[in-house]
């Protein structure tokens, strides 16, 4: 019978089920190039998303609404934009239940002052108890 040295055995059962130390530094070198490779994408990605510094900015100010009729409300508003920029609005006119219940894109031309007021008349399927803006963009 051969004997099987204690060594040489632990070296059979480690190289038959991975266990080298070849391979634990290949799987370390695995992990670290992965860990890397998610922080350069987290970095990029701050840099792209929140430092870049030209985020351009859309404020509104609902000032005013009146209910006209059943069939329409008018909705007083301000905007700011970045000056020379174009935006788009949408108004929405809203039922006692705040069901929305009329809705109008507006397009905003080009102005060399940032904040500029505005008034739109919203026409409604039902009767409205409030008119207000809803979203603003750039275009």
């Amino acid at each position: 019978m051969h004997a099987v040295s204690d060594d040489s055995a632990a070296e059979v059962l480690a190289e038959r089920y991975g266990r080298t130390p070849s391979r634990r530094l290949r799987g370390k070198v695995v992990a670290w190039v992965a860990g890397i490779a998610v922080a350069v994408v987290m970095v990029v990605w701050v840099v792209w998303a929140g430092l870049d510094g030209v985020n351009a900015t859309v404020d509104t100010q609902d000032t005013a609404h009146q209910v006209i009729d059943a069939r329409s409300v008018r909705v007083d508003f301000d905007v700011t934009v970045p000056r020379g920029s174009t935006a788009s609005c949408v108004v929405q006119a809203l039922s006692e239940k705040f069901a929305v219940v009329g809705w109008k894109v507006i397009d905003l031309p080009a102005s060399e002052a940032a904040t500029r007021s505005f008034s739109e008349i919203v026409r409604t399927s039902e009767l409205a108890t409030t008119g207000l803006i809803y979203d603003c963009w750039l275009t």
